[in-house]
């Protein structure tokens, strides 16, 4: 009877534990990804936002806009 009883305890406890590991590690990956998701869409995004709208900016200004016929001398090389 005690020794049932200990095997339930003994049983219970590692479940918690191992409960406990699976739960920390769940906790880091999404901590992980929601930091990247905010670095991307904070730090990132708004960078190759305004490089995109410059790069446009100076497309439009100048008029023409970039063709397969006069790239490919230079791609070829």
């Amino acid at each position: 009877m005690i020794g049932a009883l200990l095997t339930f305890f003994a049983v219970g406890v590692v479940t918690l534990i191992a409960a406990g590991l699976v739960f920390s590690i769940l906790g880091f990956l999404f901590s992980l990804s929601f930091g990247l998701a905010k670095l991307l869409l904070f730090k990132v995004a708004p960078v190759m936002l305004v490089g995109w709208v410059v790069l446009k900016l100076v497309e439009r200004s100048r008029g023409r806009s970039l063709s397969r016929s006069r790239d490919t001398p230079w791609l070829e090389d």
